[in-house]
């Protein structure tokens, strides 16, 4: 349900994303390079979408000359992608492909003084570690390890590294009845039986392992005999462990828990190993709710963490704390900026943190005077800043807009940017792109509300187009400048629709009252925002305020169930994607017990719960008795954070209530559309549906 803006995306991602290290194999694996595709009609299409090349992870040398990235490239008719390598000159020069393989190369990182390029790839069917030259040449295997390797670092002093792998913490059916090998069934004892999209049966652990260059020996496992996570599913990856600057301490997230505990807290801790005494040390224990991603200073006198204050409360406000090692004083430094703390780096002199964070609908990058604990933006623009790192006395970041996927920019401390790498010039060049257009509009309850308006290429305000209002999910993450593959507002313009974006009630960037409002209370004042963003909009003479549209995922899509009941005959079309339909199914569905707490306020058989109460009084399954249109329901079946019965559910409501309806189930997808045919199949649907009804004049007989 939340979206979570993660400083790197973790390796365990990327695997994921691309259909994972084990189920690679010799026979399958396909060379997929960047597409030359030619688009008609300078319109935004799927297939340009799922054209694009998409950067990930980079990294700056030693000696700040040379930047290696990597792109994944799809291939539609394969349903494949793989991941390349890329190094260029500090100022964009000299850009050079170094791989072109059919593997997945991750994590691309300098090691030994810049001489080499470390990353993971999975040439032999498991994800390991391996080197290369900047320039491509001499790749070799570093690592056999038994099992994947989903994420590493090496130590500062290059003598040893820090690995991500998966251990086994649960007993198979196989384990406890080894007469039956082939039985499918599960066994289940307690909580936290699934999560995200996988049945759990083992855990990350990180381990600590001597490195000679060559290869590794007497391999740690920190948690070993524990069954607890480190770092933390789904999202975690190498950034919630950290090398001190001595390499004799290794800092790394982890929530010890396990079961019901688990699925019921949000309590995390920053835990501190030394290599030369074995000893563990928790850093955070005063703190209830998650403390994650420690980074140590340059000079070695601190450490960095993110923190939130509340237990249960995944998406309170996420703070930046220092603690001076040698006192053990801990400081709340980002006061100042009262949003989130998205991620972050420590400047040379360990003077300055800079960080990205959310305010106002744009995510930009600001630097924080640890002097005076002051907070000054040093970037601005309708785009979004995504992760930094230091590059001498530059910061690297990539950036990405409503109208632009990531590309790799050098910022410099006074704000001035260069784009360095322009991986998809050749596709944007040949699209006409919509005007994006912020508005601020007064609330019901007198509020000020940032809206974004996209309007189709080639806008003729003399003529009226059908409308969509935008539905964001999370709840709570921001309707900012993103770019997304699949709810991307270019190619719903492109298809001649105005797209309506409200920050409505319950999204960050707005201040700690405007993100909380919306906990225990879906159904009240966010609803009455997502309805003055679309009337305020419908008053113009180019909205076409008898032909609108609804459509989101996630929340966006209990959004849309919801309205669906409530919005007395505005939207002709409603489109669904992993919505909560049955919020009293859900809160006993969703695996993150703490979630359905927090934002629910309870229980449904807390009778004299209030706030709970009035939760489950809302459930937009109540309310079908009220449907009277069109509704499209898209589902993945291996969603196990909202299941897929609640779209089957609401489809066959509306089917019973004579109202016309669809359902588009993924059997192999998530709370995502992952591959690549599935992700052109989601934008076809989605737009015949909505031409269906929202276009009547596509519907005359030809």
């Amino acid at each position: 349900m939340r979206q979570v803006n993660l400083f790197i995306m973790s390796t365990a991602m990327l695997l994921a994303s691309c259909g994972g290290a084990k189920d690679a194999s010799k026979s399958d694996q396909v060379l997929i390079q960047k597409s030359n595709i030619q688009i008609e009609g300078k319109r935004m299409t799927p297939e340009a979408l799922w054209a694009m090349g998409r950067i990930g992870g980079l990294a700056v040398s030693p000696d700040g000359k040379k930047i290696v990235y990597t792109v994944a490239y799809y291939s539609v008719p394969e349903n494949k992608s793989n991941r390349e390598v890329f190094v260029m000159n500090a100022d964009g020069s000299d850009n050079q492909q170094i791989t072109q393989t059919t593997f997945q190369e991750n994590e691309v990182s300098w090691i030994k003084g810049g001489s080499k390029l470390a990353f993971l790839s999975n040439d032999n069917g498991s994800s390991q570690l391996y080197e290369m030259n900047p320039d491509g040449s001499e790749r070799k295997q570093l690592t056999n390890y038994e099992g994947d390797i989903e994420g590493y670092s090496i130590s500062p002093d290059g003598k040893k590294i820090l690995f991500i792998s998966q251990v086994k913490t649960r007993q198979s059916t196989a384990d406890k009845y080894p007469d039956l090998p082939k039985a499918s069934g599960i066994i289940v004892t307690d909580l936290m039986y699934k999560h995200w999209d996988e049945w759990v049966t083992g855990a990350p652990h990180p381990f600590v392992a001597d490195f000679d260059g060559k290869g590794i020996s007497n391999v740690i496992d920190l948690l070993d005999g524990q069954p607890y996570e480190s770092p933390m599913r789904p999202w975690g990856g190498i950034e919630q462990l950290a090398w001190n600057t001595t390499s004799d301490k290794i800092s790394y997230t982890s929530r010890k828990k396990t079961g019901l505990a688990y699925a019921t807290s949000t309590n995390s801790d920053i835990y501190v190993y030394d290599l030369k005494t074995k000893e563990t040390k928790n850093i955070t224990e005063e703190n209830k709710g998650y403390d994650t991603n420690p980074q140590y200073s340059p000079d070695g006198k601190y450490i960095a963490w993110q923190s939130m204050e509340r237990d249960g409360y995944e998406a309170d406000l996420n703070r930046l704390f220092i603690m001076n090692l040698e006192t053990g004083e801990k400081r709340f430094v980002s006061k100042a900026f009262e949003s989130n703390v998205d991620a972050f780096v420590w400047s040379a002199d360990a003077q300055t943190i800079y960080f990205t964070g959310v305010w106002h609908g744009e995510s930009h990058i600001y630097a924080l005077n640890l002097a005076n604990d002051s907070v000054k933006a040093i970037t601005s623009g309708v785009y979004d800043y995504e992760s930094a790192a230091l590059f001498g006395d530059k910061l690297i970041a990539k950036r990405h807009s409503m109208s632009m996927g990531d590309e790799i920019y050098a910022v410099a401390l006074d704000g001035t940017a260069t784009q360095l790498t322009f991986e998809n010039k050749a596709i944007y060049d040949q699209l006409e792109m919509g005007k994006v257009e912020s508005r601020w509009m007064t609330t019901t309850d007198g509020k000020q509300m940032l809206t974004w308006v996209i309007y189709p290429p080639h806008f003729d305000p003399n003529k009226k187009y059908p409308t969509l209002l935008f539905c964001e999910g999370g709840p709570q993450s921001p309707v900012s400048q993103f770019w997304s593959y699949r709810w991307n507002f270019q190619i719903m313009a492109a298809n001649d629709y105005i797209i309506v974006a409200p920050n409505r009630r319950g999204l960050p960037g707005f201040g700690v009252e405007w993100n909380e409002q919306i906990s225990g209370d879906y159904g009240g004042q966010c609803m009455k925002d997502y309805f003055t963003a679309i009337d305020e909009m419908a008053k113009e003479p180019y909205v076409d305020k008898d032909h609108l549209g609804c459509v989101g995922a996630s929340f966006g899509g209990f959004s849309v169930y919801w309205l669906a009941g409530q919005h007395n005959k505005r939207f002709k079309a409603f489109i669904a994607h992993d919505g909560i339909f049955n919020m009293e199914m859900q809160y006993l569905e969703t695996e993150e017990k703490w979630f359905a707490n927090w934002d629910m306020g309870g229980a449904y058989w807390e009778k004299q719960n209030p706030v709970a109460q009035r939760t489950f009084a809302n459930s937009p399954h109540r309310f079908v008795d009220k449907w009277d249109t069109p509704i499209l329901c898209i589902h993945g079946e291996k969603d196990y954070r909202i299941l897929a019965n609640q779209a089957m559910a609401a489809f066959d409501a509306a089917i019973l209530r004579g109202i016309p309806a669809e359902l588009l189930i993924y059997p192999d997808e998530n709370h995502w559309v992952l591959k690549p045919q599935n992700g052109i199949l989601w934008q076809r649907t989605f737009f015949e549906w909505l031409d269906k009804w929202l276009k009547p004049e596509a519907n005359l007989p030809k």
